[in-house]
């Protein structure tokens, strides 16, 4: 009876687990990551641009259609600093660690927030400045800096989601953003020279394709956890 018992609670274990793994996922969703500064750093946004040295979280926000907008929080997260307008830039090699680049400032001026790329990931986010401010950036470390004509001081995430984005140079003239953000490399698929093969029979018609393992795992949750009740019945009665 103690084996049936022992099974039943396996069980039972075996559904929580199931149905609390895909909330693992969250931070993977959003990016959330906690970055300790030890020196005032400036941010570009919604908000107040130079952050003091502590620790912040940065997050995408939490929305299909809003992956180009980055808040960056309070430690517990209970205040907005501010909210950035960003566009993804790719890299070639990802890393197990949290990256975040900076722009070169004059001796004694915090580091501008380049672009933050997460654990992982090959695409990173790379940050926008109001024009004014990133001519003056580009100006400081003679690089091409990303730009919107908008100002974002206290622009809604709404305006924020449609505000054009181009690039400056030192000089002060647009160019082509390419030259900031890094496309991914172009992939190509070997030609194949050999004579194209007779046409077989189509395949019988299958099913669609769910879009997600999600119901399947509940279904299965709910029946290892009947049995488990089950199981737990027949060692009572039995005992």
């Amino acid at each position: 009876m103690k084996l049936l018992t022992g099974l039943g609670i396996g069980l039972s274990l075996a559904v929580l687990c199931l149905l609390v793994a895909p909330k693992a996922k969250a931070d993977e969703w959003n990016r959330k990551t906690v970055v300790t500064f030890s020196a005032p750093i400036e941010v570009p946004g919604v908000g107040q641009h130079i952050l003091p040295a502590g620790t912040y979280v940065f997050k995408l926000m939490d929305s299909a259609s809003d992956r180009t907008i980055v808040q960056i929080f309070s430690q517990d997260e209970t205040h907005v600093y501010t909210t950035i307008l960003a566009i993804p830039n790719f890299r070639l090699r990802a890393t197990d660690k949290t990256v975040m680049t900076f722009r070169e400032r004059p001796a004694g001026q915090p580091e501008a927030l380049k672009a933050w790329f997460y654990p992982g990931q090959e695409w990173g986010e790379e940050f926008v400045y109001e024009r004014p401010r990133a001519i003056q950036l580009a100006q400081e470390a003679n690089e091409t800096v990303l730009s919107t004509p908008v100002v974002t001081a206290n622009a809604p995430v709404e305006v924020l989601k449609t505000a054009p984005v181009e690039a400056v140079d030192p000089n002060g003239e647009t160019v082509d953003t390419a030259v900031v953000v890094e496309p991914p490399p172009v992939q190509t698929a070997a030609v194949d020279q050999a004579p194209a093969p007779a046409a077989e029979p189509a395949p019988a018609a299958s099913l669609p394709k769910t879009a997600s393992y999600l119901p399947l795992i509940g279904l299965t949750g709910l029946l290892m956890l009947g049995g488990g009740f089950a199981l737990l019945g027949l060692s009572n009665l039995y005992s």
